[in-house]
């Protein structure tokens, strides 16, 4: 049990067993995915029976002959190896590029920081 009394969710279980932690940097997809279904003993075969997909395809995403997939598809991936979506860095990229969008002045601002 965590020290407040609380279960840890299965993720931040998987996480502490992997050495990950809450806030750590993301990882790219493709070899996060790899990275996930080895440390978590998941073949291309078990990830794409989980998720329905077909093992062929799991092995194009994995060797970048498939484009990095959609948000709904890294959450139901992420799910499914107990991570947090966010664990990858272009599920990220995607949500602070919907955020900016969304929010102009941060754009705005954030754009004169990177460029300073």
């Amino acid at each position: 049990m965590a020290k407040s009394g609380k279960k840890k969710s299965k993720a931040a279980r998987d996480d502490a067993k992997s050495g990950r932690k809450a806030g750590r940097a993301s990882i790219p997809f493709r070899a996060g995915l790899e990275t996930l279904m080895r440390e978590r003993g998941i073949s291309y075969r078990g990830l794409g029976e989980r998720i329905g997909l077909s093992a062929g395809y799991i092995n194009h995403m994995v060797h970048g002959n498939r484009p990095v997939p959609s948000d709904e598809l890294i959450v139901r991936i992420a799910e499914t190896l107990g991570v947090e979506p966010d664990t990858f860095t272009e599920y990220r990229i995607r949500r602070i590029d919907a955020e900016l969008e969304r929010r102009p002045e941060l754009a705005d601002r954030t754009y004169r920081e990177l460029c300073r």
